[in-house]
């Protein structure tokens, strides 16, 4: 038969199980808490910043549609019409249906710009066929114009993210400029945690 352990001697192998809980406890508090009180998202560098302009150019052109004749834009030239049920049920009897040609304003390419600052924004110089007052087939103008200012953000370990930024944000950041990103767990940044204004 062993002999009963002295009542010093159960303490003392109750105080060593109490000190090796707490030894584990502090190697799985640490770190955890270290994590939850370090500041949040990855350290980045601005790299360059890159902006890109266009301008729509529209021309007059023979366009070729069909629609409903009593739907056609002013100006058509009818060159077939067929009377049919409307498949979409939006008219409830037959109704007369046509192809036809007409004068339209169409964008068909577009000028561009693009650059990297220091250099500044430039919109493109257009040459445009000149326009007569109505147009003659051929003609150019102006339409509508699109933006694009980006910044490229790097992180020591080589990853990078591009953000996309409203012009008076993205001429406020400079180059080399270092600050946290919010990424997510996928990878995918924030991009409005770049200091400044909202992105677009």
């Amino acid at each position: 038969m062993q002999p009963m352990p002295t009542r010093s001697a159960f303490f003392r192998h109750r105080r060593g199980r109490q000190v090796l809980a707490l030894l584990w406890m502090s190697l799985v508090l640490v770190p955890v808490t270290g994590w939850l009180l370090s500041p949040s998202g990855t350290k980045v560098q601005l790299v360059h910043k890159t902006w890109h302009l266009a301008i729509e150019v529209e021309t007059w052109v023979v366009d070729h549609g069909s629609n409903w004749c009593d739907e056609l834009p002013a100006g058509a030239h009818i060159t077939l019409r067929r009377t049919i049920v409307d498949p979409s049920g939006a008219r409830t009897a037959p109704a007369d249906h046509c192809r036809y040609t007409a004068l339209q304003w169409r964008a068909l390419h577009s000028a561009m710009a693009e650059g990297e600052a220091p250099a500044a924004p430039r919109w493109p110089v257009l040459q445009l066929l000149p326009a007569s007052d109505p147009p003659a087939l051929g003609a150019e103008r102006a339409g509508k114009r699109h933006e694009r200012y980006e910044v490229l953000l790097r992180a020591a370990s080589g990853q990078e993210w591009t953000c996309r930024l409203a012009l008076p944000h993205w001429q406020g950041l400079a180059p080399g400029l270092s600050f946290r990103l919010k990424v997510d767990r996928h990878g995918v940044a924030n991009c409005s945690s770049v200091p400044g204004s909202s992105p677009t």
